[in-house]
């Protein structure tokens, strides 16, 4: 099964993530299928920044958003 989950980039105490589709069976910072987008939670906002089209296309193919991405795509109204 494919997850479309966070994978952590960043330093001590200076969080980045990446947004990737992953087999579920891997470590949180293992091999990616693919990188979807990014997304840095010291900014004031939350910056999330995605590709759409690549997001639908793991999503038609049957992908299950993690609970952390599903919460912040709600703001933007995707899922």
């Amino acid at each position: 099964m494919v997850k479309i989950r966070f994978s952590r980039i960043g330093s001590k105490k200076m969080p980045y993530y990446r947004m990737v589709a992953i087999d579920a069976r891997k470590q949180r910072d293992g091999r990616a299928l693919e990188i979807i987008g990014h997304y840095d939670p010291r900014k004031e906002t939350g910056k999330l920044t995605y590709n759409k089209e690549r997001l639908d296309f793991w999503i038609n193919r049957g992908a299950v958003l993690s609970d952390s991405i599903s919460n912040l795509l709600k703001d933007t109204s995707v899922s």
